[in-house]
């Protein structure tokens, strides 16, 4: 096999003669040994090859990668499951590809601080099944779990369906590892719930979409296994009603209330049609609902709780017609029909969409005025949205042939709300053009200046989330 050193440019050659020796054997790939799958996108978009494709398996071997391509000056794309919807893990012209897909190890659980390590690259459903054979459970869930890591779920602060109950995935992170772009490794693992020795620098890399550094390694924190479960469709009048429901069920249920998603009609109809399966409600309603409950063994009646006040919604008008799940399969078979909505309009031609967030109380006032904006820029507009009404994240799914003007409007509509632009999916390199809408000068300013501080040489995702002041050299 011809050695791709040997047609590279000297300073390339030097870079991987210094990574084979460095790195164990399979770790380095290069040519033809670079399969098809890290240039692939869910949104089908354009991915350069990369130059080459690093897999390390523990700390040591990512620092030396790193260090390696920091003397080097070798930009890098950090990828993990490749599940993320705005493109940060997309290959750029002369990258290589830094891959966490051999960081798969999985610690026991520690009983006493409830919680357990995980490798970046551990898919998230791997924790919330060791969580579950524990008694336990884990408080972040998103439809992509198979195949979304841990690594990328924290550089992407990932929310998901629980927000409301648990939190963004920033709540779940007890300890963090990560490396710089240097090679420098930074730890936060210590089984301690206090630590008030300074700023706390493993959030620094929540949420950071891999531009500061690299996450090998966390501690997360587990739930108790909740003993009540139980969730019920329903079928609104308006988004009104459902905002109505959803301050009636706080107040009913108070933390137990541990989800409320929103489909509109095309959704809720389009999902039922896409998956074979009858609807559960025939009733006609403007939005439909999606609620869950999580209770522990001292609330044994949450059910009944939760019955009484959705009875009571019906009898006041608030809700037209509701179905409770019985029993686990109806539980799982409601839960199926929100998780399907992703892969349902995916399957539609002309489809836009915003991951975009709102203040909960004014969700249906932006419904109702954005609608009728993007209306006016296409009447033929059809809108296929559903989401988190319990957190105002809505995925903002509508199908137009005037997809750039309408994406236009409807993002400075959420500025104008005081929303955001990106509510669980990260910036990447799509969102790029409208993060000055959700964030100050002040604040890009100051991600700048811990970009250029933290990777001097601007190797790590760059041009992803932001990008520095034109002519800026890596030192």
């Amino acid at each position: 096999m011809t050695d791709v050193r040997n047609m590279l440019p000297a300073a390339d050659a030097a870079l991987l003669d210094r990574l084979v020796r460095t790195l164990p054997p399979g770790t380095v790939l290069t040519g033809d040994a670079i399969s098809p799958r890290y240039q692939e996108d869910r949104r089908d978009r354009c991915s350069a090859k990369p130059l080459f494709v690093l897999r390390p398996s523990s700390t040591v071997e990512m620092a030396a990668a790193l260090a390696a391509c920091h003397a080097y000056r070798q930009p890098v794309v950090v990828q993990g499951g490749r599940t993320g919807l705005s493109g940060a893990h997309r290959v750029l012209e002369g990258e290589a590809v830094l891959s966490l897909e051999r960081f798969t190890a999985l610690g026991q659980i520690d009983p006493d601080s409830a919680t357990i390590e995980a490798q970046a690259g551990v898919p998230l459903q791997l924790v919330q099944e060791a969580a579950s054979r524990a008694g336990l459970m884990f408080g972040v869930d998103i439809g992509s779990r198979g195949s979304a890591t841990i690594g990328g779920n924290i550089a992407t602060n990932a929310g998901g369906i629980r927000v409301m109950r648990y939190g963004m995935f920033r709540a779940q992170v007890a300890g963090l590892e990560a490396v710089l772009a240097d090679g420098t490794v930074l730890t936060s693992m210590k089984h301690v719930e206090k630590d008030n020795t300074g700023p706390d620098l493993a959030q620094l890399f929540v949420g950071s979409e891999g531009v500061l550094g690299v996450v090998t390694r966390a501690r997360l924190r587990l739930h108790p296994q909740p003993v009540v479960e139980a969730n019920a469709f329903l079928a609104l009048p308006s988004a009104e009603a459902a905002l109505d429901l959803l301050r009636r069920l706080r107040k009913a249920m108070g933390g137990m209330l541990s989800a409320f998603e929103i489909m509109l009609p095309e959704a809720y109809h389009g999902v039922c049609g896409h998956l074979q399966i009858t609807p559960p409600l025939c009733t006609k309603a403007q939005v439909y609902v999606l609620a869950e409950i999580q209770a522990g063994p001292l609330a044994l009646t949450a059910q009944d709780v939760f019955e009484t006040a959705l009875m009571t919604a019906i009898e006041e008008n608030c809700v037209l017609d509701a179905v409770v799940s019985q029993s686990r399969r109806e539980f799982q078979a409601l839960w199926d029909m929100r998780d399907g909505c992703a892969d349902f309009v995916r399957t539609l031609p002309n489809v836009a969409n915003g991951d975009i967030s709102v203040p909960v109380g004014r969700v249906p006032s932006f419904l109702r005025e954005s609608q009728a904006a993007l209306l006016a820029i296409d009447p033929g507009t059809v809108f296929l949205g559903f989401g988190h009404l319990g957190d105002g994240n809505l995925h903002y799914v509508f199908q137009t042939t005037r997809k750039e003007p309408a994406t236009e409007q409807l993002l400075a509509m959420v500025a104008a709300y005081g929303g955001s632009v990106s509510a669980e999916h990260g910036i990447g390199m799509d969102k790029k053009p409208w993060l000055h809408l959700s964030r100050s000068p002040a604040e890009i300013a100051t991600m700048r200046a811990l970009k250029t501080a933290l990777d001097p040489r601007l190797i790590l995702n760059r041009r992803r989330v932001f990008d520095l002041p034109e002519g800026l050299q890596g030192q």
